[in-house]
């Protein structure tokens, strides 16, 4: 295969968390994958379609957003300060009634879509309604999405009628099914409280007949147990494995309130935990026992949750408050080690998610989503080792950015949408939101 981009002059960290740094090398993409990297002193010279210099920058693996609203931009700093059911129940679902629409779903996507771009983001686990509509717009930016249709309990946004919450959902993915490379479909039944058990009996035979994800808001809450109307266990873990939806494609996002037998379960039947780190210490939630998950080898990801509760889409910064905020109890600053994090944030992940871990490393024949982190910035100096990342870095580092062997990033500006269109078109939906609060 053709040689069709060449990124030269980089320092290369090839899988975060491990050992191997090289200080000055090379990358070469052909198609969608890596087909060479190394030593600059090994750089090929020939016929390659196009090459970047990028001296003084890092190149890494695209950071893996493990769950998200991505229209829910439109709510950002709508509501804050607001304990969780005061916030969803009292704002952000009568909001949503409000003014979601395949429009608003469509806008506010491509909006986060660039916010997530443009800080390292290369691969979103999202869940929403009207959910083609976050599909194609990360389809359009370019950007890698395992994109969930919601299912819930009541009327909501394209699904007028509850009753055909499945039905919605089938049909979105028998549409996104083999359709196009970025985007995988999948089920986000939003949770035990507010989906009955049929209905999580059904969404999670309907993810088994497409072998697809079903994602679950799960414990978000220490309250979340009284509030599901036919509990069938003495924890929503429980009451998910009563019910058979607990499997190795099942994703239980927060599991804030997850008990030792909890972690225990979930390693028994394979499900996998996307923590919310940010979102959940806002909304007072709490904060998931997540030393005690990794330790207990599950699968774990990290994800930002939507902007109008965690406010920023930034991995970075997640991943920042991820590792001071799970040493402070129990006072241990060995807790969650920075290179723990770094692992969660991409080959981790990737494999949370279900999804190939080595898009989340950078080796021959892994797929070509590479961030390029400028290391020459004040907060990146002197940069000692990785773990800087994690406790300095931030997304206004990310310079370039290519995602599925595409430059979509490039010095800092998004190559594939009109940002002032974008901005300019969400500015006027959120002057009709203020308008009716």
């Amino acid at each position: 295969m053709k040689r069709e981009l060449l990124v030269r002059n980089c320092a290369i960290l090839p899988v975060p968390g491990g050992d191997t740094y090289i200080e000055s090398g090379y990358i070469v993409i052909a198609g969608n994958r890596i087909a060479e990297l190394g030593s600059m002193e090994d750089c090929p010279d020939g016929d390659i379609g196009t090459e970047v210099d990028v001296q003084g920058q890092l190149a890494m693996p695209g950071l893996v957003n493990g769950h998200c609203h991505a229209p829910m931009t439109l709510f950002r700093g709508m509501a804050d300060d607001l304990e969780l059911a005061n916030w969803l129940h009292q704002h952000i679902f009568p909001a949503e009634a409000r003014m979601v629409t395949r429009e608003m779903v469509s806008l506010c996507s491509l909006l986060a879509v660039a916010e997530m771009l443009l800080s390292g983001t290369t691969t979103v686990a999202d869940g929403y309604f009207h959910e083609e509509s976050v599909a194609h717009a990360c389809s359009q930016a370019g950007m890698r999405c395992l994109a969930a249709q919601a299912v819930i309990d009541f009327p909501a946004p394209g699904v007028e009628d509850p009753k055909k919450n499945i039905e919605v959902a089938e049909r979105f993915l028998a549409s996104w099914q083999g359709r196009d490379p970025l985007i995988q479909p999948a089920v986000f039944a939003h949770s035990p409280y507010t989906c009955s058990n049929e209905t999580l009996k059904s969404a999670k035979v309907l993810t088994q007949k497409y072998g697809v994800p079903l994602f679950l808001h799960v414990a978000e809450t220490d309250r979340e147990l009284a509030q599901i109307a036919q509990p069938l266990g003495a924890t929503p873990f429980e009451h998910l494995d009563a019910l058979g939806v607990l499997d190795s494609r099942t994703i239980c996002v927060h599991s804030v309130w997850a008990t030792e037998s909890d972690i225990a379960l979930l390693k028994r039947r394979g499900a996998a935990v996307v923590t919310c780190p940010q979102s959940n210490a806002k909304l007072a939630s709490g904060r998931a026992p997540l030393a005690d998950m990794i330790a207990a080898g599950l699968r774990v990801g990290i994800g930002t949750d939507g902007a109008a509760s965690g406010n920023s889409l930034d991995m970075f910064r997640e991943m920042g408050f991820a590792a001071m905020l799970h040493k402070v109890q129990p006072n241990r600053a060995t807790a969650l080690p920075a290179a723990e994090v770094l692992a969660m944030a991409t080959h981790g992940g990737a494999d949370a998610l279900g999804l190939p871990t080595d898009l989340g490393r950078l080796v021959v024949g892994a797929p070509a989503d590479i961030i390029l982190v400028d290391l020459a910035q004040p907060h990146l100096q002197p940069f000692h080792s990785q773990n800087l990342l994690v406790y300095s870095g931030c997304g206004a580092g990310v310079r370039n950015v290519i995602v599925d062997g595409r430059l979509v990033v490039r010095d800092g500006m998004l190559q594939t949408l009109d940002m002032g269109e974008v901005k300019g078109r969400v500015r006027k939906l959120a002057a009709k939101v203020l308008a009716n609060t």
